[in-house]
């Protein structure tokens, strides 16, 4: 199928691993112009590697999205490089997964600062400029933690119960302007945070993590986690003229789990 992607300026943040690693190969793949953002320059040089042996390439830029003026020079630098930002997929920062004993005020500002603030902080250059020429689309990878209350995903949890809020306000804000704005949803994925949130989950339950890896996969009707590669796919379609009337849209992508309305 063709997305309608090729010579797109697709920008995808945190694509040094994980889900954002597996969007930038999913646009790369589809002829897209593909500039990948994460704090750690040495990581993503190994994720350009990684695709380079697949026969993709990516660029890369280095930036610390916590910043809002680091946010705003590296956007404009992009521009500078490689023309009008077609597409945002955020997949920025996440949220440590924190026993509720452990929670303090530190731990609850770190949450909002390394998940809320680094997707806040690169919509807001992007997305004024993509309303000015009257067309874009933005994707926030975003997470059923903001859905569901966690005892251990509390500041994480509002974080994303609170982009899920502003991804819609924009939606709705930009639709006529001719910016589009929608959400995922993903639950439990194989990244590397999925052994964090085990090792949270069992130094607060006494369980040992293969324990709380069996409990939860026996919640999810699916009876499995996701793989990167199924969240970049609804990525791919969401930012393409495939969905062109779509804007608004919070999906979720949790196996199942969270039977909700």
């Amino acid at each position: 199928m063709d997305f309608g992607l090729a010579g797109k300026v697709v920008v995808v943040t945190g694509a040094s691993k994980g889900i954002g690693l597996a969007c930038a190969e999913a646009f790369a793949h589809e002829g897209a112009i593909v500039i990948g953002i994460s704090r750690n320059y040495e990581n993503l040089e190994t994720a350009q590697s990684q695709l380079e042996d697949k026969g993709l390439r990516i660029h890369v830029e280095p930036a610390d999205l916590q910043d809002s003026v680091a946010a705003q020079l590296v956007m404009e630098r992009i521009e500078d490089d490689h023309g009008p930002i077609d597409i945002l997929v955020n997949c920025a920062g996440a949220a440590r997964r924190t026993p509720p004993a452990e929670l303090d005020a530190h731990a609850i500002h770190a949450a909002m600062q390394s998940k809320y603030f680094t997707y806040m902080h690169a919509i807001e250059p992007v997305i004024r400029r993509m309303a000015a020429r009257g067309e874009g689309a933005i994707v926030n990878v975003i997470g059923q933690g903001g859905r569901q209350a966690n005892p251990m995903h509390i500041g994480g949890g509002a974080a994303n119960a609170a982009l899920m809020l502003a991804s819609v306000g924009y939606a709705s804000a930009y639709a006529h302007r001719g910016v589009r704005i929608n959400a995922i949803n993903p639950g439990m994925t194989r990244t590397g945070r999925v052994q964090e949130g085990l090792q949270a989950s069992a130094r607060a339950s006494g369980r040992s993590p293969e324990e709380v890896m069996a409990m939860q996969l026996a919640d999810i009707p699916m009876g499995r986690i996701a793989e990167p590669e199924e969240i970049a796919n609804v990525a791919l379609f969401l930012a393409s003229p495939l969905a062109s009337y779509v804007t608004g849209a919070v999906i979720p992508m949790d196996g199942g789990k969270t039977s909700v309305v």
